[in-house]
């Protein structure tokens, strides 16, 4: 199933793109991500979708966009309206990227991929992040999966249990920042921020 939100988001882009655009109640949790970070510095948004709104905050404040999107018509959105960025259109299991980055995002994407590759992809981001550069990615409240449904189709999403988490975060040299769950100040998402040791 995870193999087919590719497919999922290229049927409903402009839809998933408009219903994004009226609502930005992560705010808070982008504020705090990027509070730290230099004027300038590079994010790696996975999952960026058309840009809206996490890419315009970024863009707004300074930062050099990587944004990457397993749907062709979410990046050419992106590429639109930000092409002074950086998008490119690939799963994030298949990405090989030399650059190294302040802050890596994984918002509303993470949690479309199995566990095994969930907890790969952890890894992997810990290795894109410069010391001190941050993670932040929501999931869902405990291990599991669940079919969630947008505009009548089906929605792959899965989680790890709080403690597998924990354990990708030691095995990649990560630090736990925060961890809300099921925070009611952004929609019920379940929250992490990490650092890179």
């Amino acid at each position: 199933m995870p193999d087919r939100i590719a497919d999922h988001y290229e049927r409903h882009a402009h839809a998933f793109d408009r219903d994004r655009r009226r609502s930005f109640v992560e705010r808070p949790w982008i504020e705090r991500f990027v509070m730290p970070l230099s004027r300038g510095g590079a994010i790696l948004d996975l999952g960026c979708g058309g840009g809206e709104p996490i890419g315009r905050y970024l863009v707004d404040h300074g930062f050099a966009v990587t944004g990457i999107d397993s749907s062709a018509a979410m990046i050419g959105l992106a590429r639109t309206r930000f092409p002074r960025q950086r998008w490119l259109q690939i799963d994030m299991r298949k990405l090989t990227i030399e650059d190294r980055f302040e802050g890596v995002l994984a918002w509303g994407s993470l949690f479309h991929l199995e566990h095994d590759d969930q907890e790969t992809m952890i890894a992997r981001i810990a290795t894109w992040l410069k010391p001190g550069g941050r993670l932040l990615f929501n999931s869902g409240p405990k291990r599991g999966t669940s079919m969630g449904e947008y505009r009548g189709d089906p929605l792959y999403h899965a989680s790890l249990d709080p403690a597998e988490y924990r354990a990708a975060f030691l095995r990649a040299g990560l630090v736990e920042m925060a961890h809300v769950v099921e925070d009611p100040g952004c929609g019920g998402a379940t929250v992490w921020l990490a650092r890179k040791v």
